[in-house]
């Protein structure tokens, strides 16, 4: 029996999961005895142990992105045990595990991104990462510096529950381990967009998916949620400002692309303070890159700008896609010069935006898991996450869960992405609780099973 046939847009997802739902629920009343709550984390403190065991092999042996050939095939081998139905090589390096339960009901796939950074830990671990890699050529150290060994070890945690339990379960699971989270190498592609264009919310089609970033700053033990827009959309670009190179003795001789630059970066911050409703709309353009000039005394027939914009909402990103180019070319012209635009210059990830119907849905879900005082009301956040392709196409829900110790102060908690990064192993339990509960109450839909209602 097919349940859940309708189109893959987004829309139609959320209609064809309610539809699913409500006839598996009419058509198989005694498939409503979903799993209690107690026998998930009695499963979850069994499998605590070696997940820790997991996270701790992968900080180990960190690899980079559409590099991880040795993290990939650690992950197949372990779903294949499981008795999973495995895939390989899915955007290169990409693993995913299909547990079918032979029962018809939604299919929910679950993410977790594999890749490390090239970053040189400076933490004193018994498994801290002392691998080395080529990135864009150059030898560099690797370190899991964003959490992402957390992320693979409780996705493996929830397959295992998940598997053992699956005679009372409906539906099927896609437990999906991305590659180049992180962004690829120059010249290649990856990531949840090659995932998403290779099939992978296909065959079976996904309804829901759910995914987990682990937080240094927040205490373990807390989760953190946002209805809309969680994560901000991120659009590099390029800006070439071409004039007339001169002595720099006589500026006059010159087209000054230095000063038609200087101009350019301060007009670029008007967008956001004086062209955006802040209220609704915010927004950051940064330059991270000017190229430009050899000496003292010369000034340059071009000056190279490059940067990045990020928005939480399509209004916003709109508009800057509009503002930028408007006031570069305009500033370019009143100053002699001209201007070349590249936008996007070489990828980017669209806003994290958590499906509201769904966040709706699952929310019981965070509170009965975490308790009410754990859950936390989140304010977006600029940094970006590709798991947004996958939104794009069905429901999805991202959330953060906490990994400060007890014994660190919420202003000496590490930054993502440096060298002092760390979590706390014990964080991860909620993690895989989570992960299971979803999954578990997506497939029922709790509010339209219990009682019969």
């Amino acid at each position: 029996m097919k349940l859940f046939t309708l189109p893959l847009t987004t829309s139609a997802r959320r209609i064809g999961f309610a539809l699913g739902m409500t006839t598996l629920l009419a058509i198989a009343p005694n498939l409503h005895a979903k799993p209690t709550p107690g026998v998930v984390t009695d499963k979850v403190s069994e499998v605590e142990t070696q997940v820790i065991q997991w996270r701790h092999h992968f900080h180990a042996n960190p690899e980079l992105s559409n590099r991880e050939f040795e993290t990939a095939a650690y992950i197949a081998k372990y779903l294949t045990s499981l008795g999973l139905k495995v895939q390989t090589g899915i955007a290169k390096t990409g693993v995913v595990g299909l547990l079918d339960t032979g029962r018809p009901g939604p299919v929910v796939a679950l993410r977790a991104d594999i890749d490390g950074l090239p970053v040189l830990e400076d933490n004193d671990l018994p498994y801290k990462s002392t691998k080395r890699g080529v990135f864009n050529g150059k030898d560099v150290p690797v370190m899991h510096a964003c959490g992402h060994d957390t992320h693979i070890a409780m996705l493996m945690g929830a397959a295992k529950i998940l598997t053992d339990m699956q005679d009372e379960l409906v539906g099927q699971v896609k437990f999906i381990f991305q590659p180049a989270e992180e962004g690829s190498p120059e010249g290649e592609v990856g990531g949840a967009e090659i995932m998403v264009k290779e099939g992978v919310l296909k065959n079976p089609d996904v309804d829901a998916i759910f995914g987990l970033h682990i937080s240094a700053a927040e205490p373990v033990g807390t989760v953190l949620w946002r209805e809309g827009g969680i994560m901000a959309a991120v659009d590099p670009f390029k800006i070439v400002i071409k004039g007339k190179q001169a002595h720099g003795a006589y500026p006059w001789l010159s087209v000054d692309p230095i000063t038609t630059a200087a101009q350019t970066i301060m007009s670029l911050q008007t967008i956001v303070s004086r062209e955006l409703r802040l209220l609704d709309d915010a927004a950051v353009i940064t330059i991270g890159a000017i190229n430009g000039g050899n000496r003292s005394n010369i000034i340059p027939n071009e000056v190279e700008l490059i940067g990045t914009i990020r928005t939480l909402n399509e209004t916003a990103r709109d508009h800057i896609y509009e503002a930028l180019p408007r006031k570069v070319n305009a500033i370019a012209e009143s100053m002699r010069a001209t201007a070349e635009i590249t936008l996007p210059l070489d990828y980017y990830y669209p806003i994290t935006f958590n499906d509201h119907d769904l966040m709706k849905q699952v929310l019981p879900t965070l509170n009965r898991t975490a308790g009410d005082e754990n859950v936390i009301y989140s304010k977006p956040v600029t940094g970006a996450e590709d798991f947004s392709f996958f939104q794009k196409e069905v429901p999805g829900v991202y959330l953060w869960i906490g990994g400060r110790s007890a014994d660190t102060a919420p202003e000496d908690a590490p930054a993502h992405h440096t060298p002092e990064f760390v979590v706390d192993d014990k964080g991860m339990k909620l993690g895989v609780e989570l992960l299971t509960n979803l999954t578990i109450d997506t497939l029922y839909h709790q509010a339209k099973a219990t009682d019969g209602k």
